[in-house]
């Protein structure tokens, strides 16, 4: 299992080294003059907003977890080729358009994230998929680390070199991801599609002790596969997502899904992992270098944040791991208010500085895991590719803000506005947010069908609680 999760965490790692190389290679003198950018400004929006258009919901349903990751990885490599030999910004532009949209590393990451959580038990769901998330900030630092070095190249290697190297943990994901078992959910999607004596064959082969395609055991699967089938349904049109919104719990969780889409990007977390060389430029680090070698060491202790969520998320809880971070998060970004709103001495930049990387660390310690995990654990299993991919048009919307807004406005930059914001967040996650620590699928789904579902997640908690306790006692 954990090597499977290995080769998924790679569409997670691509996203993350895809982010990362283009900030890097914004503060790249050798990339502003060849292609004729500044680093800020609407332009750079451009080269960082392009691939946030078009959303992924087709494939995970129609092909499978394993086709949809392999193709998207497929596309991821060959946009980070053309990027990488991009001879003018329309080029350029076309290969950032295939890496980054939803049938690129977009689309790899959802059905990543469909797998994973249909693959693990329900006492580790968390800490697989906040690995997953996490894996994002490998790529990072693979990025970001390389680019302390090519950064000191006098050609355009010096940028150049990072993208080609982009296509390393999409080839793992190419290469490997069919060796790899297909979600146990198969025999319902394979149903789902029209595949039924497919389905049964599959079911014969590993839930009948016989083989028996008419046994038993196999038989009554069937019947309840396609009774749940009937009853949840399964929507052929891939760009409809009225079926997330039909009913009361399906509405709830959808409003799950675009928090965790929205709060997860505009909490000032992309700002800082876009933008961070011009902020530093911005606080007074003029020197190429050291905005390089500082991005490499964000990227490192904001992995070292994600990886301790990932590992507490299933002890404490979604719920508190969410509120603790953007509590923290939001007092952190008050103190760099006061810090850098405008300028002061060289000590007063370094406080600011410091108290930024201070606070991607808390974010990468409630969200990152998050980000992964609650919209695959909240959303059914009729409903979790296409949900996913509404996930990506809600993060893509608010990603939009962030690559066509923030260039604009750097020179500029008002703290406040995000601490006003992440106390926005953390009113909503108190009043709204539904604990799934230790819950099955099924469990979520009848917290979900409650009145009120956090109130009920959190009764249903302190049962299970309470039956634990009993029992370690007998």
């Amino acid at each position: 299992m954990y090597l499977v999760t290995l080769v998924v965490c790679c569409c997670s790692g691509d996203s993350g080294f895809d982010g990362t190389v283009m900030s890097g290679i914004n503060a790249m003198k050798q990339y502003q003059s060849y292609f004729g950018l500044t680093g800020q400004g609407a332009s750079t929006g451009i080269v960082f907003g392009i691939y946030t258009i078009i959303p992924a919901s087709y494939l995970p349903d129609k092909f499978g977890r394993r086709f949809s990751m392999f193709s998207a990885s497929l596309v991821s490599i060959i946009g980070a080729v053309l990027t990488a030999n991009a001879t003018s910004r329309n080029m350029f532009l076309i290969g950032r358009w295939l890496t980054g949209m939803c049938v690129g590393s977009g689309c790899a990451a959802t059905s990543a994230k469909s797998y994973l959580a249909e693959m693990t038990p329900p006492d580790t769901r968390g800490a697989y998929l906040g690995f997953l998330n996490s894996f994002y900030s490998i790529g990072q630092m693979a990025a970001s680390g390389m680019m302390v070095s090519t950064g000191k190249f006098n050609s355009d290697n010096a940028w150049r070199l990072p993208l080609y190297i982009q296509v390393v943990l999409a080839a793992v994901n190419v290469i490997f991801i069919y060796y790899c078992p297909e979600s146990p959910r198969l025999p319902r999607w394979l149903y789902s599609v029209g595949k039924q004596e497919e389905a049964r064959r599959i079911l014969a082969k590993y839930h009948s002790r016989t083989g028996e395609l008419n046994s038993p055991l196999v038989d009554l699967e069937m019947e309840e596969i396609a009774e749940k089938i009937e009853i949840e349904g399964q929507e052929k049109r891939w760009w409809d997502f009225r079926p997330l919104f039909r009913t009361k719990a399906d509405r709830y969780r959808a409003y799950m899904v675009i928090l965790i889409g929205t709060f997860g990007q505009l909490s000032g977390n992309v700002m800082i992992t876009y933008f961070l060389p011009i902020l530093l430029q911005n606080a007074g680090i003029t020197s190429q270098e050291r905005q390089l070698t500082l991005n490499f060491v964000n990227s490192v202790t904001s992995y070292i944040g994600g990886k301790f969520g990932s590992f507490t998320v299933d002890r404490f809880g979604r719920r508190k791991n969410l509120l603790f971070a953007t509590l923290a998060a939001t007092c952190i970004l008050a103190i760099v208010t006061g810090l850098l709103s405008e300028e002061g001495s060289a000590a007063r930049s370094n406080a600011g500085i410091t108290f930024i990387f201070l606070f991607m660390v808390v974010f990468f310690f409630g969200w990152t895991p998050m980000l992964a995990l609650y919209p695959a654990e909240v959303l059914s299993y009729q409903a979790r590719a296409k949900g996913l991919a509404f996930l990506n048009i809600c993060t893509q919307a608010a990603t939009t803000i962030n690559t066509f807004g923030f260039p604009v406005a750097l020179e500029k930059l008002v703290y406040l506005i995000l601490v006003c914001w992440d106390s926005f967040e953390c009113v909503i996650i108190y009043f709204f947010v539904v604990e799934t620590k230790g819950l099955t699928l099924e469990e979520i789904t009848e917290v979900f069908e409650q009145p009120n579902p956090r109130r009920y997640s959190e009764t249903l908690q302190h049962t299970k609680k309470m039956q634990r306790s009993e029992s370690a006692t007998v």
